[in-house]
């Protein structure tokens, strides 16, 4: 009996016909094409990710624009340098994407390159960084939204951005791809109408380029005169660094590999040249137009608004255009927010499965989605948004510190990689080349915003971040603790009967009404071994046949490809063959029941029941991790599967006994 059973129907309550309303139904783990089916093209892929760099152009430029203050003649320069740094970042991720094609996001490329330190830094990075993404991304849209609309109504701001945040947590609980799909018109809507603005904002003033290139000049003779070369060097460069929010999306493609459809790499490449060609040319063509236009910030409005308003007021439809450009970036930039929900849970899942964060941010909901992670990053972006106010400048300063020491920190890995290949791959040179340059303009920009913003908020992303890792390191020494009792629990254990017999030998020997332990297992260790040795220790001679019942719990970790679902049924399968050998070695006729899904709890109830038909006089057993001293974080930290399960069989009239493993945590160093 091997059962990939479906959610088990259950009275249709309000609570359960609103959950369904909202979220949708569970996924059906028995179809082959479901991975397939979740998976994003290229195009939608553009869409989930690359809106997040696409849409920094409405607040990047207009920040390193007005960094410039009366030296607006530098904006030239400033839109090549902004456009070859987004090329040359976006470059630098497609190689990474090369390298690490199951997900090439900073934790994983710091880990494996820099060791778990620089790991847990550059995680604990992404994880404020992606939770700033969704907080300035609304704040943003907000900001875009309402400035063409009456300024007596920018007191419903902040509660319309609180609005879009909840709706955005609830489709992304429902599933990557409905979320995406969802939001597709107003992507393409921005699209066109940023093309119009930007291609009619230039050619607009061709005859007038010939003055505007003269002017300059003489703007750029009088500032060296006056400033001197270092210091118009130092406001180009301060100007080009509080723009760094321009480049705060381009990580996104590569973190989020493991949601794109097959072959990845190539997907994941592709998508990342859509991003870098999108935000390359419209960030630079804003700052080019800002110039030509002689945009000036206006108390209410973004500059994109202003400029929109100059380019098509007087225009045939000019004020639909205006409508619905700017309703088109504000709408895009809540699709950017989808960055967060989509790559700031899978950083979560990745640092859940190395045990720097709580093991159930790797779990999946029937959705097949993290769900906890999802809500984390919500209520984490709502608290952001409620204690900045929405103020987009200020949470561009917290937001870009994190992402540059994300991507500094990547591109410092990947010059350790082509150092230590630099004999067996002839393209080190280029790679190093490359990733050196990278490099240099991250760290430059990294440097900068800190030492220029860190009074002004800057401050309290480091804190914070700070605190995160201390956070992560605590939690990995708990783990790490409890790990080492447990293996001194399995190696008090000594050597174990093992029958030299196969196991599936046992269940012909097996009477149906003969009394049964029947002993949820997880995995093959020192819980489970001391839970089967303890039954006969407390009930010795009564219980005739043992039933190991396991659930294969889909978490992230294993739900990353067609394969996925398959290898963890035959893990499962392996580990309960070790149980039925230990039986064997004991004597007592066993055999097994699996099932794969991704809630454990309601899985392991339904297996249980169908057990409890089969064997009419069967007793359950789970074992239970106790400590000696229980403190409050141990439920964050622990399932308690066991005593879940236990409730749920007690109330159908079943009986189980939980049997506890002393845990003791002996200090770490």
């Amino acid at each position: 009996m091997d059962p990939i059973a479906s959610p088990e129907s259950r009275p249709a309550t309000l609570r359960r016909r609103l959950r369904r309303l909202l979220i949708g139904r569970p996924r059906d783990l028995r179809d082959s094409q479901l991975f397939h089916r979740l998976s994003l093209i290229p195009f939608l892929a553009w869409v989930g990710l690359g809106a997040d760099g696409l849409s920094s152009s409405a607040y990047g430029p207009e920040e390193a624009f007005k960094a410039l203050n009366e030296h607006a003649y530098l904006a030239v320069a400033l839109a090549a340098l902004m456009a070859v740094t987004v090329l040359l970042i976006s470059a630098a991720y497609r190689r990474i994407i090369e390298e690490f094609p199951s997900g090439g996001g900073g934790y994983v490329v710091a880990s494996s390159l820099l060791g778990p330190g620089a790991g847990v830094v550059s995680g604990a990075a992404l994880l404020v960084d992606y939770v700033l993404t969704i907080t300035v991304s609304i704040a943003a849209a907000g900001d875009a939204l309402f400035s063409f609309l009456p300024l007596s109504w920018n007191e419903y701001k902040l509660a319309v951005e609180f609005g879009f945040i909840l709706v955005l947590t609830t489709l992304n609980i429902r599933g990557v791809r409905e979320s995406v799909m969802a939001l597709l018109p107003v992507f393409l809507l921005f699209l066109v109408t940023h093309a119009v603005l930007i291609g009619g904002g230039i050619l607009g003033h061709l005859p007038e380029l010939p003055s505007t290139a003269r002017a300059v000049r003489d703007g750029f003779a009088e500032g060296t005169a006056t400033l001197g070369v270092s210091g118009l060097l130092l406001l180009f460069f301060r100007a080009y660094s509080l723009g760094g929010g321009t480049y705060t999306g381009i990580e996104a493609v590569s973190n989020g590999l493991p949601i794109m459809r097959e072959p990845k790499v190539e997907t994941g490449k592709r998508t990342m040249v859509y991003m870098a060609t999108s935000l390359a040319f419209t960030a630079s063509g804003l700052l080019l137009c800002y110039l030509l236009w002689q945009i000036a910030p206006v108390p209410g409005k973004t500059m994109n608004a202003v400029l929109t308003e100059r380019l098509a007021t007087g225009l045939p439809f000019g004020g639909t255009f205006i409508v619905l450009t700017l309703f088109s970036e504000a709408m895009l930039l809540v699709v950017a927010a989808q960055a967060g929900f989509l790559d700031g849970p899978r950083v979560l899942a990745n640092m859940a499965v190395d045990s720097w964060v709580p093991h159930r941010f790797a779990a999946l909901s029937e959705r097949l989605t993290t769900q906890d992670g999802i809500l984390l990053m919500g209520a984490a972006a709502l608290a952001a948004l409620f204690y900045t106010g929405g103020s987009v400048g200020y949470l561009v300063v917290m937001y870009s510190i994190n992402v540059f020491l994300t991507f500094s920190l990547s591109m410092l890995a990947m010059l350790r990689f082509w150092g230590r290949h630099r004999r067996t791959r002839p393209e080190w040179v280029s790679r190093t080349v490359l990733f050196g340059a990278a490099l240099v303009l991250c760290v430059t920009i990294l440097v900068i915003t800190v030492y220029e913003k860190f009074a002004q908020g800057g401050w309290i992303t480091v804190v914070i971040t700070c605190l995160v890792i201390a956070l992560c390191f605590t939690i990995r020494r708990h783990y790490r603790r409890v790990t080492l009792e447990l293996d001194q629990l399995y190696r008090e254990l000594g050597e174990l009967p093992q029958s030299a017999k196969p196991a599936k030998a046992a269940v012909d020997t097996i009477d149906p009404r003969g009394p049964t332990a029947a002993v949820l297992v997880g995995s093959y260790g020192g819980v489970g071994i001391h839970t089967v040795l303890n039954i006969f220790r407390v009930f010795p001679g009564h219980f005739k046949n043992l039933v190991f019942v396991s659930v294969g719990v889909i978490d992230s970790g294993e739900f990353k490809g067609e394969h996925g679902v398959e290898d963890l049924r035959q893990r499962t399968r392996e580990m309960l063959g070790n149980y039925l050998s230990l039986a064997s070695g004991l004597g007592v006729p066993a055999t097994a029941r699996m099932t794969i899904g991704t809630e454990a709890v309601e899985e392991a109830e339904k297996l249980c029941l169908e057990v409890a038909r089969e064997f009419p006089h069967v007793v359950f057993f789970a074992g239970k991790m106790i400590f000696q001293r229980e403190k409050w974080y141990h439920r964050l930290l622990h399932n308690e599967t066991a005593l879940a399960v236990e409730r749920r069989l007690r109330w159908m009239g079943k009986t189980m006994v939980t049997l506890p493993v002393r845990v003791q945590t002996a200090r770490v160093r």
